[in-house]
């Protein structure tokens, strides 16, 4: 979405946004999103589009116990995982073929799974 955004409103826009995740229900999320989207819609209608088209699936988190939310709406996971494929790609400046690239990353992502599973996310409510 932000990308869809001219930089002399990405921040304040963005900023915005944040606050439809930092709700405190999906009802209220909602709500800060249709007057997030009223007051920008004419600026940048192309990243208002883009976050309602998908509005249901990015606030389905509210959906489970609140102290799941963040685990389940952050890209941190993710993040780390690409991070750290950029770590060791990097410092190969040239790969012979695109089979030694694929190897490396499987060979990151691989070790980053076999990490996770050896130290898993908690989720000490049921539901």
């Amino acid at each position: 979405m932000a990308n869809k955004i001219p930089r002399k409103w990405r921040e304040e826009c963005v900023e915005e946004a944040k606050k439809i995740y930092q709700a405190g229900s999906r009802k209220e999320a909602v709500k800060i999103y249709w007057e997030w989207a009223k007051k920008w819609r004419e600026k940048v209608p192309k990243a208002v589009n883009c976050l309602e088209k998908d509005l249901g699936k990015l606030l389905h988190f509210y959906k489970f116990p609140q102290a799941h939310w963040k685990h389940i709406r952050t890209t941190n996971i993710l993040e780390r995982a690409f991070r750290e494929v950029r770590r060791r790609v990097r410092p190969i400046s040239c790969f012979t073929n695109r089979e030694s690239c694929e190897r490396i990353i499987y060979g990151v992502i691989s070790n980053l799974n076999k990490n996770w599973e050896d130290t898993p996310i908690e989720f000490t409510q049921n539901y």
